[in-house]
């Protein structure tokens, strides 16, 4: 799987850009210009310049200071969101596709819960569990496994059957192992690129409930949070909401061309 992901450029020049920005949030106290955090009223609305890219926001913070601090929560949240849904997902997914004895059961609860709408969903999770960053995970982590249970039952029931599962079987394989060892590894690509594509919808969820105001708070950097923020003051400084909503669709956009690209670099029938 890794060599064929080596063998298309595309991806791995995609996935290198994603690490580049994600690097750049990690070394956001290092490569930051100013503190995210100070306000200088002295500076606010300032003009781009040397010290301040971006020029400064309603309350003299440096707005390109903040966009570089505000990869961590954007991208981190994002990150902990697909963990969560991957991993609830699989196992659900996993012990569905592979024990017919509990598929009924799961597959209703996974039927309840694809019959609301996502949004709605997680409006309400919020509600009833307030205003907070880990509830905002528990939500979108709540409303998103089930579609992935349903994806990898999907991809599990394919490769069960196979002769090499069988085989496994006939020579006395415990369950556990055939499922970690045969059946893992090889939906192992499929999952990888429904990820990719879904981090992107992950951060436009996070970066929303933000912008609401039920997400990340102010003051902290995070690029729907800033774009609540910059909501008010839009006619009077419109670069301040541009870069944050600029930043959102330059990220997404990337981690979609990633899943579409892993889809081509993984696909078995493609000739590399």
């Amino acid at each position: 799987m890794v060599k064929r992901l080596l063998r298309h450029k595309p991806a791995v020049i995609t996935l290198g850009i994603i690490l580049f920005i994600s690097l750049i949030g990690i070394l956001a106290p290092v490569i930051a210009p100013n503190d995210p955090y100070k306000v200088d009223l002295i500076n606010k609305f300032a003009s781009p310049s040397f010290e301040m890219p971006f020029g400064g926001d309603q309350l003299g913070r440096c707005i390109y200071s903040r966009i570089i601090w505000g990869i961590r929560p954007t991208l981190g949240l994002a990150f902990i969101t697909m963990i969560g849904t991957i991993g609830l997902g699989l196992i659900m997914g996993l012990i569905a596709g592979y024990f017919r004895v509990c598929d009924e059961i799961i597959m209703r609860i996974v039927d309840i819960m694809l019959a609301f709408p996502s949004q709605v969903m997680v409006f309400a999770v919020v509600a009833l569990l307030g205003i907070d960053v880990r509830n905002v995970i528990l939500a979108n982590v709540f409303i998103k496994w089930a579609w992935y249970a349903r994806m990898i039952r999907t991809n599990v029931m394919k490769y069960k059957e196979k002769n090499f599962i069988n085989y496994s079987r006939v020579i006395g394989n415990s369950e556990n192992f055939i499922l970690l060892k045969h059946l893992l590894p090889s939906i192992a690509s499929e999952t990888a690129m429904l990820a990719s594509l879904d981090i992107g919808w992950a951060i436009i969820n996070i970066s929303t409930l933000s912008f609401l105001g039920l997400g990340v708070q102010a003051p902290t950097p995070e690029w729907g949070a800033m774009l609540n923020e910059a909501k008010e003051v839009f006619i009077a400084n419109p670069i301040q909401i541009i870069v944050p909503g600029v930043a959102i669709i330059l990220v997404v956009s990337l981690f979609n061309l990633l899943g579409d690209y892993l889809r081509d670099a993984l696909d078995p029938k493609e000739v590399m």
